[in-house]
């Protein structure tokens, strides 16, 4: 990953969204129209449900199963359960925390991270059983490589090398009532977001960047990455985002949808209000719901 080399933007492999109570979690992401994994747990005190997309994506629900485990863990530590207590403390139980790309070697971009002065800390090594619709159970193992930086505290950035992928068809978990396919794009906010894009370009493996008077672009592997200025975050979405509160956010997500009709209709059954923005439904955030999400057509 040095400069001089030609890279290979990295694909976005998933995004964190801490909330209170998977329970509520779970029913929030039904009435969504999206048909929810079964409960994960993490060795160190966490825990999680997912919503995976055909594109290898998913959306990481991730709540406090034993708080006494995760602050040992954090001490002794572990980024993942450091920066989780950390974005907990400050914005509360609700959020969207963390922007996570796919790898093929996390102790290589570990080093990178190291030497370009944005890593995190230590490089995680983790298990956790992983369960299909149908009852089949497999072992998944993950190693994590964690960049962020002092000015934006309540965002962080991890590469996931997936070291032992579970031996069980996953296809099941992507029949979404919603007709969800794909991770379109990740919205955060930023005043002055070039202030960030040396960070970013590490993190997606990205070199080129597109400014534009709203913000700027980075282009991963299978979706773009935005960071928009509170202006630009109020024009595209409808979120309000102070002018005087530095640092990046993460605020939302778009998702290609097979048909985007068929998602108004969803959202009027099951009483969710929305709003109609351009091409795109909005989701504003909620409890059991982190982050604002937008539904685009294919």
């Amino acid at each position: 990953m040095n400069a001089s080399s030609p890279r290979t933007a990295h694909p976005v492999d998933h995004l964190v969204l801490p909330t209170a109570d998977l329970d509520v979690a779970r029913a929030r992401l039904k009435q969504l129209g999206f048909l929810v994994a079964p409960v994960g747990k993490h060795p160190f005190g966490t825990e999680n449900i997912c919503v995976y997309f055909g594109d290898d994506s998913f959306l990481e629900l991730l709540a406090v199963g034993q708080r006494e485990t995760c602050e040992v863990e954090a001490r002794n530590g572990n980024v993942f359960v450091a920066r989780d207590q950390a974005f907990r403390f400050r914005n509360g139980n609700e959020g969207f925390s963390a922007l996570v790309m796919g790898t093929k070697d996390a102790e290589a971009n570990h080093n990178a991270f190291v030497q370009a002065g944005i890593s995190a800390g230590q490089v995680l090594n983790f298990f956790r059983a992983f369960r299909t619709p149908d009852g089949k159970e497999d072992i998944a193992g993950f190693r994590l490589a964690f960049a962020a930086d002092l000015r934006a505290p309540d965002a962080f950035f991890f590469t996931c090398q997936r070291v032992n992928t579970p031996k069980v068809d996953r296809t099941a978990f992507h029949a979404h009532e919603n007709g969800a396919v794909a991770l379109r794009e990740i919205v955060l906010s930023e005043v002055n977001p070039t202030d960030f894009q040396y960070l970013l370009q590490e993190v997606i493996n990205q070199r080129d960047v597109n400014a534009h008077s709203f913000g700027m672009d980075l282009r991963a592997a299978n979706a773009n990455v935005t960071v928009l200025t509170p202006q630009g975050l109020r024009s595209f979405f409808n979120i309000e985002s102070s002018e005087n509160e530095r640092g990046l956010r993460l605020q939302a997500l778009v998702l290609a949808v097979r048909d985007l009709a068929s998602v108004e209709s969803l959202l009027a059954k099951n009483n969710i209000p929305f709003e109609k923005r351009g091409s795109r439904l909005i989701v504003h955030k909620a409890p059991g719901q982190g982050a604002a999400i937008a539904f685009e057509a294919l």
